[in-house]
């Protein structure tokens, strides 16, 4: 059985709230096929990266090679920063993000603790298969977040979804999608 790590987005993560709708979605259609492990991160409300690399480090050693990692909203962004910033000794098949964030882009979009290292260029090249997932009009997280990954990861896999989605309560099926081609 594969297994799959989705990390969430910030913010409330109760009934109907953040994630909560897209990872249902995730664990009904990918069924017994996969174990999706989805840990609540630390403090949701109010983010802070050092909370959240620690379970991330915790999550990630308990994984086997081959892994799909799934980050939603900023739970993409930092998977980005842990993965270029750690040493794992591991490998996954897939890195996905959906509507991530890229803090530190413009003066609107800082949480300096969440932003990349300035040689995550250079490191990029060290990530798994990445696939990026971001709707073009995302009125949350604007598209260009998804241009600029673009420019630093240009081995990335994109995948532009019509509309203006960013929470995805009613599901993905294109996430679903990449994750059985593993």
């Amino acid at each position: 059985m594969k297994q799959v790590l989705f990390i969430h987005s910030a913010g409330p993560q109760g009934e109907q709230e953040g994630s909560t709708g897209l990872l249902r979605y995730l664990k009904d259609e990918l069924g017994s096929t996969f174990q999706v492990i989805a840990p609540k991160m630390p403090d949701p409300e109010d983010p802070q990266y050092a909370r959240w690399k620690q379970k991330l480090k915790e999550e990630i050693a308990s994984l086997e090679d081959g892994s799909v990692l799934v980050g939603h909203s900023i739970g993409g962004s930092a998977l980005f920063k842990f993965l270029s910033e750690e040493e794992l000794g591991k490998s996954f098949a897939k890195l996905i993000t959906i509507a991530a964030p890229l803090w530190g882009i413009n003066a609107d979009w800082e949480i300096e603790n969440f932003t990349l290292a300035e040689d995550f260029i250079s490191r990029s090249s060290l990530l798994p298969n990445v696939v990026l997932f971001h709707s073009i009009g995302d009125d949350i997280v604007p598209f260009n977040h998804m241009e600029k990954y673009m420019e630093n990861i240009p081995k990335a896999t994109v995948r532009q979804l019509p509309g203006s989605d960013h929470v995805f309560q009613d599901g993905l099926e294109e996430l679903v999608e990449e994750i059985r081609k593993v």
